[in-house]
């Protein structure tokens, strides 16, 4: 293995700790955990959205990074409409699981495209304004990680969390 393979190795075993785990501090995985139906749709007074509407956003959001990343052809959604829900609250239990495994499988998506990339990862893709799939990865870690928190404060005002 040469240095260069070695060092790109190393990074992606990085980036999907980061994408998986949380690293230093909650996974969203746990952070969606055990999340009573009743509360999905409560929205503390100080804050603009439900549990529903960010773990909603961070699907669509995820979803997007992934289509972008292997797909030239993507059409991203309008911003910010077509990335936030508009209704508060999931239609039933079954729209929330589906959600939660739609996040899981994307990520799972994207992570195998950061294994098969190599040193394409750092290559610009041929399309779009100098993205790359290493680029693509930070986003979305940065962004899931961002929104975990925000999940973890609206389950702490609503006194679901640390129990």
């Amino acid at each position: 293995m040469t240095n260069q393979n070695s060092i790109t190795h190393t990074l992606f075993k990085s980036l999907e700790d980061l994408l998986n785990g949380g690293n230093a501090h909650v996974s969203l995985d746990k952070a969606l955990q055990n999340i009573p139906l009743g509360l999905l749709g409560k929205k503390p007074a100080t804050l603009p959205y439900t549990i529903w509407q960010l773990t909603e956003h961070i699907r669509i959001a995820q979803w997007d990074l992934l289509e972008f990343s292997y797909n030239r052809n993507h059409v991203s959604p309008n911003w910010p409409e077509g990335y936030w829900p508009s209704e508060k609250e999931p239609t039933s239990k079954s729209a929330w699981e589906k959600c939660i495994r739609q996040i899981k499988s994307d990520r799972k998506k994207f992570i195998e495209l950061l294994a098969h990339a190599g040193e394409d990862i750092y290559k610009p893709f041929n399309y779009g304004n100098g993205q790359s799939l290493l680029k693509e990865a930070l986003v979305l870690a940065d962004h899931n990680s961002y929104h975990t928190g925000e999940i973890i404060i609206v389950r702490r005002l609503l006194n679901d969390w640390g129990k």
